[in-house]
């Protein structure tokens, strides 16, 4: 009976895999040719593939998307809204959605349909990411950093909203959270384009609170107690550095504003960032570290100079980021006022 009921069993399982294999092979094979950038015949495919499966989401969801990549935009819409609605829809698709409606600057649809994905997905760091950039699209700035402020809360290791942040807080000039955030992004995000123009803005901040009153500024416009106990801090080294914060000084500053943290205010404020910074320092990786921030930045000849001439810090740097992973602890968010 044992054998009967197991071999009934197995020609279940192999007839449900052999009904449901012509569609998903049909699905793979248009992947492949979505990767080749032959959208035409990948739609027509996973087309057919959606006949043979039929209400099948993922093959639904790759048909959204290689019409948006075909810009059919309207094709893309068509198929894709429907899904939205799905109880079973998944981040993914709210995310194929909301590319089609930002294409066609559909911003009111755009912004119903991340609300929607937000009432299911309350922390979907990507969905936050996303719904800031269509609001930054539709002029709304404001809007859209809210948006990546939440999205850095709920997932704090997802560098998109870090990136979308800096941007912003570069053009309304608050230098203390483009600081901090740039350097968090570049931690996350170590050797991408973005990490090479973010690490020019990190510089441009740290260059600019280092310069007179706009500390005093950045401490009237309205700052958390956390940012706030970091410009104190800060404030009491403008007088100490004469030419400003250069990448030749950027490790003696640091240095001591990190050592006066630790000793004032690390307890009311664990922040992941500032503990790999002490870590750095008791492990003589401090200045490999700020070189790598901001000497490459400035000079990428002087940069490798500076590796050439101390090749055994260069070294354990570059094995510390071949070996370690930054990652941010949940809890702590210190920038709500």
């Amino acid at each position: 009976m044992r054998i009967l009921l197991f071999l009934i069993f197995f020609s279940l399982v192999s007839f449900s895999v052999q009904a449901q294999e012509p569609g998903k092979k049909l699905q793979e094979t248009a992947k492949t040719m979505l990767m080749q950038g032959d959208f035409e015949n990948a739609i027509a495919i996973l087309e057919s593939a959606a006949k043979q499966a039929p209400g099948d989401l993922s093959i639904l969801k790759d048909l959204s998307y290689a019409c948006y990549l075909k810009r059919d935009f309207a094709k893309a819409i068509q198929v894709g809204r429907p899904l939205s609605e799905r109880q079973d829809a998944d981040e993914q698709v709210f995310q194929i959605l909301g590319l089609s409606y930002k294409a066609i600057a559909a911003y009111k649809d755009g912004i119903k349909l991340y609300k929607a994905a937000l009432k299911k997905f309350p922390n979907s760091t990507i969905i936050y990411n996303e719904y800031g950039e269509l609001l930054a699209m539709d002029n709304s700035p404001a809007e859209a950093i809210e948006q990546w402020e939440k999205g850095i809360q709920v997932d704090p290791n997802f560098s998109g909203n870090y990136y979308n942040a800096c941007i912003y807080y570069t053009k309304t000039g608050n230098w203390i959270r483009m600081a901090l955030y740039g350097e968090i992004f570049i931690n996350l995000e170590s050797f991408t384009e973005r990490t090479t123009e973010v690490k020019k803005a990190v510089l441009n901040a740290w260059q600019k609170m280092f310069l007179p009153t706009v500390i005093s500024q950045q401490l009237k416009a309205g700052v958390s107690s956390f940012e706030k106990a970091v410009l104190q801090i800060l404030e009491k080294q403008i007088t100490t550095a004469k030419a400003g914060f250069q990448a030749d000084n950027s490790t003696s500053l640091r240095s001591q504003f990190v050592l006066e943290w630790f000793k004032t205010s690390a307890t009311a404020f664990p922040f992941r960032l500032f503990e790999q910074q002490q870590y750095f320092i008791r492990e003589g990786l401090f200045e490999a570290y700020n070189q790598w921030i901001f000497g490459e930045s400035v000079n990428e000849n002087a940069y490798k100079v500076w590796k050439d001439t101390h090749p055994k810090e260069a070294e354990a740097f570059s094995e510390y980021q071949k070996t370690r992973l930054f990652k941010l602890p949940a809890g702590q968010y210190h920038f709500s006022k």
